[in-house]
């Protein structure tokens, strides 16, 4: 997966372009294997004070530090998802009693129209009964015309009891499904709750981490200055512009691999088009061609002329385009950056990463929900090749979109806003600047 690589070129440009003799060495083994990262941890293992030793101990620190951001971050899209989840719960369960409520009114209306109609059968039945109409009656057409009359009121009587039954039934039913709805709101809420409370513990949990890792960094670099024999100012900004070139070339590979996706996209598209013009071309050549007499059938001779304009078929498999609001959704990112991470917020002044590619997107007049997966759930998919401005990247744990636990907004050039993670404020960086997404989707 293109994660893993990024992941462990990163690594492995860390661990070989040590600065021995004051400048760094070039990475010159590309993708390394296993064995070369089994090495890098026998040597932390190891524990040996040579500067070797040093830079992968370093190594080994940042991938503790990403592995806690990344551990943290699903922490809170899981918590923005349990919130989610109850939200949806209640709508449906409000849906549900509206439902039940209209089902109930139903019933007493066919309540008081059955008792109505008993009313008026009982009122009418003395001169109704087969009885009466036989003795009160003055002919043969009396007797039908009140015989017809009595089975249209028991007739009617019984229409009636049916609605009452039916309805009764529906009411049953909908007061059912309000309760199961509310029981699942109930059940939904309480998830929510404890998906706070994990995602309170990660948060808390990685900023431990990253505070242990990093005074351990510092005393990584303050030994490896040692070892150098340079100052302690320099081995930091010598680590840091090593961590700086590995990240770089990272991303130019990545971003090298994503070119190279777009033009076996573009190649493929042009291929399946020629294809098919050659197709509807040899299927009109084939076709039984009139005889040379011009005035038999007038109709048959434009049939030659479409094969002459072959039909572009590729946008049926390309994504809509983007919406007219991504100036408006890019523009409110923007205005954003340098505002502080907060998990679960979505302003105004605070974020997290899903909080505010909603904010954008909603000024840009469409509707996101605050969670990754349902976010990417609710766009169209489309691949690293056709991002455009407004699209969105997400980045998963796996090849399931359920996995996804950060989202930002791509503004072209390889660049995304995005609210990254506690301590670190709303930003535009490029989407390599951490490990390459793996998914992406147009709102």
């Amino acid at each position: 997966m293109r994660t893993s690589r990024v992941a462990a070129a990163l690594a492995l440009t860390l661990m070989t372009g040590g600065v021995v003799t004051g400048t760094a060495a070039a990475d010159d083994h590309g993708v390394p294997t296993r064995h070369d990262v089994r090495a890098a941890r026998a040597a932390v293992g190891q524990a040996a004070d040579t500067v070797a030793a040093v830079q992968a101990r370093l190594v080994v620190a940042n991938q503790e530090l990403q592995q806690s951001s990344i551990a943290a971050a699903q922490a809170a899209e899981a918590y923005n998802g349990a919130r989610w989840r109850a939200s949806e719960a209640r709508r449906e369960a409000r849906e549900a009693r509206q439902r039940a409520a209209i089902a109930a009114a139903d019933v007493r209306r066919q309540q008081q129209a059955y008792g109505d109609a008993l009313v008026s059968s009982y009122e009418m039945s003395p001169g109704l009964t087969a009885l009466a109409a036989i003795v009160q009656s003055d002919g043969i057409g009396t007797v039908v015309d009140r015989t017809t009359s009595l089975r249209n009121a028991e007739t009617a009587l019984d229409d009636n009891y049916d609605r009452f039954r039916a309805s009764n039934t529906l009411a049953q039913v909908a007061s059912e499904q309000a309760d199961a709805a509310e029981k699942r709101a109930v059940a939904a809420a309480a998830q929510a709750r404890e998906a706070k409370v994990a995602a309170q513990e990660a948060a808390d949990q990685a900023a431990g981490q990253a505070a242990a890792i990093a005074d351990e960094k510092a005393a990584l670099v303050a030994r490896l200055a040692e070892l150098q024999h340079i100052s302690v100012d320099l081995a930091e900004r010598r680590q840091t512009a090593l961590e700086q070139q590995a990240a770089a070339a990272a991303a130019a590979a990545a971003e090298k691999e994503r070119e190279q996706e777009a033009e076996q996209q573009a190649q493929q598209a042009q291929q399946e088009a020629q294809q098919e013009a050659q197709q509807e071309q040899d299927g009109a050549t084939s076709s039984p061609e009139p005889t040379p007499e011009p005035t038999s059938d007038p109709t048959s001779e434009p049939t030659s002329t479409p094969t002459a304009a072959p039909p572009t078929s590729t946008p049926t498999s390309t994504p809509p385009s983007p919406a007219s609001g991504v100036a408006a959704a890019i523009a409110f990112a923007r205005a954003q950056i340098g505002d502080p991470y907060v998990w679960g917020a979505a302003g105004p002044s605070s974020w997290d990463c899903s909080g505010l590619t909603m904010g954008a997107w909603r000024a840009g007049g469409k509707s996101l929900p605050h969670y990754s997966v349902a976010q990417y759930e609710q766009s169209t998919p489309i691949s690293a090749s056709q991002l455009q401005p407004g699209d969105l990247v997400f980045w998963g744990s796996s090849s399931s979109p359920s996995s996804i636990y950060h989202v930002a907004l791509y503004v072209g050039n390889g660049q995304i806003i995005q609210a990254p993670r506690t301590g670190r404020d709303v930003e535009q960086v490029s989407m390599y600047y951490w490990i390459a997404p793996n998914f992406y989707a147009r709102p």
